[in-house]
């Protein structure tokens, strides 16, 4: 990897640049140049975040404000543990802030996540019959807040991984119908365009306010954007439908 310097008024272009190496595609070298040169994977590094994700819920937060002290917070496909780390001290899960109540965050992922301090991780798929029952016990209660990052494994099929990435989103807000608080908010990724037409009207039922918006952390060739649906009312008498596997 060299850095180049460039003479012209005494600067130096201090971007890393990547040698191809035998056996390596070329889109790995650009996707490895990118991430050595992405000032969030860099700011992430510095701040002692698993990944550049942890700024995508931080933006949110900032912005929307749902992660209260004395919050519970469910992160469905957690790993590596990004976003549960900045919900910690948001929601005063350590009880390090004198004065707020304290909340309580749990993780939950098909694979093992390294400890976090203050978050309770659990392997669970949470599509499984009895995942919701299983949280709220963890919780003690309701969440406040369910979010989720999650992508479907791509296929290189444009319409194929449309569909697993809408029927996962939709699994996830069936799941948060299940365990959410009334007042609670719903934060997941969703497609360029939002949630679908049909999942959006679902949630403007179920929700006070609904935003589809794009956070500065998220990359601006990337095609995701999140839905941040705030004061449950409720679930509807039919949950949404999943239409895909």
């Amino acid at each position: 990897m060299t850095a180049e310097n460039t003479s012209g008024r005494g600067r130096r272009d201090l971007r890393v640049k990547v040698k191809t190496a035998r056996g390596r595609k070329l889109s790995s070298t650009l996707w490895l140049e990118r991430q050595l040169n992405d000032p969030y994977v860099i700011k992430a590094k510095s701040e002692g975040y698993r990944g550049r994700a942890a700024y995508k819920i931080l933006e949110l937060d900032d912005k929307y404000g749902f992660l209260k002290p004395g919050a519970r917070v469910v992160d469905l496909g957690c790993a590596p543990g990004g976003w549960c780390q900045v919900a910690v001290p948001r929601v005063n899960a350590l009880g390090e802030r004198p004065g707020k109540p304290k909340g309580f965050v749990l993780g939950v992922d098909l694979q093992e996540v390294e400890p976090i301090a203050g978050v309770e991780l659990h392997v669970l798929d949470f599509l499984s019959d009895d995942a919701d029952a299983l949280v709220k016990g963890w919780l003690g209660g309701k969440a406040d807040v369910v979010m989720s990052d999650m992508a479907a494994a791509a296929s290189g099929h444009k319409g194929t991984d449309h569909l697993r990435i809408i029927a996962l989103v939709e699994a996830a807000l069936a799941f948060a119908f299940d365990v959410l608080e009334e007042g609670g908010t719903f934060v997941a990724k969703v497609l360029a365009g939002g949630a679908e037409l049909e999942m959006q009207t679902l949630l403007k039922k179920s929700f006070a306010k609904v935003a589809n918006v794009k956070p500065p952390a998220s990359r601006a060739d990337s095609s995701e954007k999140f839905v941040v649906a705030q004061g449950f009312r409720g679930a509807p008498a039919a949950g949404p439908v999943i239409t895909a596997e």
